[in-house]
């Protein structure tokens, strides 16, 4: 499991800079999910060198007068998180709510970190003095807005969340390439022992591939993981939310062993309950990031929301083998398939490479083709592109358009290979590659995917520059 990290403390005391801070800013992993408080945010961070979810939780009532939907909130931030900041305004001084934020936290017995903000233009001792009050050892006067002392945070906070051993965790992929595979599941073995340790490249074979199932509430998710075990496994209900906790399951497909991982749907906002429904945010990210490949469920007769599209342009933006599922295909009828189909189409336009199959969990429609297309995204994954393929490869690819000119010059593409995997990695050298539009890129991806058949996996293309000799040389002693 990933070390979960919460920001707390009352209202503007920069919680949410201190957020972007860590995060980079990067809006591609921070998720302002609908299904939890109104301004909680949950991102994928690495901090110093582990990768960490970070928590953004709403402010606690001022003066001491805490509501009790926001104790709530407040108390199960405490509960899921590793390790707690609670964060202080060093201009504005103590305050009876930091007090009170400060002794739920020693009664938690949650590690903390005590974080005085605002602390520019002061020297650290005189701007964290009157908080050594607040009885947590070490306080660290920063700036979120200007970044003083966010490093040494990061660093602390590194050293006291636990370790998480799991798939390298990759860059943002690039979004490109759609289709088809047959099959249905074999016989399933199952176990009740998790085995959650990811594979390591290459190795494919020796374990189980870890599979995890996400989407909305009611998609399916229990239905589908009950059809593959043969067995009425996990608790199925016509209303949303029955699933609470991530559950991983043993189980062979074509002799080859998985875990799949039933997660909680992740729901809108307006339709959340206080509870522990709340978590379910942290655990679909947790799902995501110990998994190999990820099959995606949506609702035929919804078609994917824009938090659906949220969530998957994350899990490619980690990496992982994607595979979606169109569930409860069986309930749509006559033309309402022609459109549902062309939403979709102009939904999911930019995953041209993750099969999309129209499944019916219930029936057992075409549901082993989702464990089929997983399956193949995963070994794709860990594909080696040699060398000398590649560069024949970008050799054609520039004859037949060549790169475009900048500054009068054009930019020069010399040679390629590969960098990493799961995903993979291309990397491009070159003369202005920083140059380079990015439907050239894109270009170059779609060659990649097809000559090396890279279909369910993201592809990231790294474009390295080579230094300007008339530039960048050492000055003569002449």
């Amino acid at each position: 499991m990933l070390p979960v990290v919460a920001l707390a403390g009352r209202p503007n005391v920069g919680k949410s800079t201190l957020f972007n801070r860590l995060a980079g800013k990067r809006e591609a992993l921070v998720a302002d999910y609908p299904g939890l408080t109104r301004d909680r945010r949950h991102s994928l961070v690495v901090l110093h060198g582990l990768r960490a979810i970070l928590v953004d939780t709403p402010g606690v009532g001022q003066g001491g007068e805490w509501g009790e939907t926001l104790q709530g909130q407040f108390d199960r931030a405490l509960e899921e998180c590793d390790v707690a900041v609670l964060l202080t305004d060093a201009r504005e001084g103590l305050r009876a709510a930091d007090e009170t934020a400060a002794s739920r936290i020693r009664e938690s017995g949650t590690p903390a970190v005590l974080a005085v903000n605002k602390s520019e233009g002061q020297a650290p001792e005189i701007s964290v003095a009157e908080f050594h009050a607040l009885g947590i050892a070490g306080p660290l006067a920063i700036s979120a807005l200007r970044g003083d002392g966010v490093r040494a945070l990061s660093e602390r906070l590194a050293r006291m969340a636990p370790e998480f051993a799991g798939p390298e965790s990759p860059g943002p992929a690039e979004a490109e390439s759609r289709g088809a595979g047959p099959a249905e599941p074999g016989p399933a073995e199952s176990s009740d022992s998790p085995e959650s340790a990811p594979a390591e490249p290459g190795s494919a074979r020796s374990r189980r591939t870890r599979i995890a199932i996400i989407g909305r509430p009611n998609v399916g998710k229990s239905t589908l993981v009950n059809r593959y075990l043969g067995e009425e496994r996990m608790l199925v209900r016509d209303e949303a939310g029955t699933t609470r906790d991530s559950i991983a399951l043993n189980f062979n497909h074509a002799g080859r062993p998985c875990a799949l991982v039933d997660t909680a749907g992740i729901r809108r906002r307006a339709r959340v309950a206080p509870g522990p429904e709340r978590l379910s945010v942290t655990q679909a990210l947790q799902a995501i990031e110990q998994a190999d490949a990820v099959i995606f469920l949506l609702d035929a007769r919804e078609g994917a929301t824009e938090q659906d599209l949220r969530l998957i342009a994350l899990a490619l933006d980690r990496g992982r083998a994607m595979v979606i599922g169109v569930n409860q295909w069986d309930r749509v009828r006559g033309e309402a398939r022609a459109r549902i189909n062309a939403k979709l189409e102009r939904q999911l336009n930019f995953l041209d490479f993750v099969d999309l199959h129209r499944v019916s969990a219930l029936r057992g429609w075409a549901v082993g083709r989702l464990l089929d297309s997983a399956l193949c995204g995963v070994e794709a994954a860990s594909r080696d592109l040699p060398t000398g393929r590649l560069n024949a490869l970008l050799r054609e690819a520039v004859q037949e358009h060549a790169a475009p000119r900048r500054g009068g010059r054009r930019i020069r593409l010399n040679y390629a290979h590969q960098g990493g995997k799961r995903p993979p990695v291309v990397v491009i050298h070159g003369r202005q590659t920083q140059h380079l539009p990015p439907d050239f890129r894109r270009f170059l991806a779609r060659r990649i995917r097809q000559r090396f058949g890279l279909r369910g996996t993201p592809l990231r293309i790294e474009l390295r520059r080579a230094p300007n000799p008339y530039v960048e040389a050492p000055e003569s002693n002449l």
